[in-house]
């Protein structure tokens, strides 16, 4: 009796099938050892969860953190959060939201020699922001804002850091590779907050926020915002948002490189909604 039992608890036992990848090199002609069978099943299980990994952060979540402190007090520069990139695919982005979009900046690489941008000493490893009081976020803006210039206008560029640079006069044929000015566009991921979207006209009034000639109130918009700076051509009047694009404020209007300066984000330029801060363990929670 105990015998006929354990036979048919071996016939109820299921064999262990080998792992896709093993499988497929068999089909090629090639039978692996244990040892190589056992290699072939690790690398399957790491390609596949690389594979995972990269839809998750292509389609669905998005680590990132803030250098500034353009957000402060509802992100500090050292938190770290995740960012929420499916929510946008099912609603709008509304004024109020927390929004994680791309950004055009130009980074500078330094100076050809012999240049004028070599005799300026112009940095290398830092953003190029202003070309002749003019905010930019392409070597293209750049080349436009310097083509705009009348012949014989002096020229000059300011950095991230705080640098400026003087580069000469404008000439007919000046650009920044004319200049000696090694840069290139890189994109970077910004996090900023929504205040008004397209067909909608925005001003910021006595260090309040209105949109649509109503002031925007509640929690989110509890703070004064800052309208004087010589180079903010946004939103210091009433300024209507062209369809298909959206106004973005930094929560610390002081210390914030935002919509005031360069203008509008496109709708298709944004990633998603932070949902999840994961550093410091002391600021652990949702947004």
């Amino acid at each position: 009796m105990a015998k006929g039992s354990e036979t048919k608890k071996r016939k109820q036992k299921k064999v262990r099938k080998p792992p896709v990848i093993v499988r497929l090199v068999q089909r090629s002609g090639w039978n692996p050892g244990r040892v190589a069978a056992e290699i072939l099943s690790w690398i399957e299980t790491i390609v596949v969860a690389g594979a995972l990994a990269a839809v998750i952060m292509t389609f669905v979540t998005v680590r990132m953190h803030v250098p500034t402190g353009s957000m402060i007090p509802t992100i500090d520069p050292r938190d770290s959060f995740f960012v929420d990139r499916i929510t946008y695919y099912f609603r709008d982005p509304k004024p109020g939201d927390i929004v994680v979009f791309r950004q055009g900046e130009v980074a500078l690489r330094g100076a050809e020699p012999g240049s004028a941008a070599a005799s300026a000493r112009i940095a290398s490893g830092v953003k190029l922001v202003f070309a002749n009081g003019v905010a930019v976020r392409t070597v293209a803006e750049v080349d436009a804002v310097l083509a705009g210039l009348a012949d014989g206008t002096a020229i000059r560029l300011e950095t991230s850091n705080g640098a400026a640079y003087n580069l000469g006069v404008k000439t007919a044929t000046t650009t920044l590779a004319t200049l000696g000015v090694k840069a290139k566009d890189a994109p970077t991921r910004y996090v900023k907050r929504l205040i008004a979207v397209g067909g909608q006209t925005v001003q910021i009034r006595d260090g309040k926020l209105f949109v649509d000639g109503a002031q925007l109130a509640g929690a989110r918009f509890d703070r004064s915002y800052i309208s004087t700076g010589a180079r903010m051509a946004y939103g210091v009047e009433p300024t209507p948002v062209p369809a298909g694009k959206l106004f973005m404020l930094g929560d610390n209007s002081s210390d914030s490189f935002d919509s005031r300066y360069w203008g509008f984000v496109d709708e298709s330029a944004v990633i998603g909604v932070p949902y999840l801060r994961v550093w410091p363990f002391s600021r652990f929670g949702t947004f």
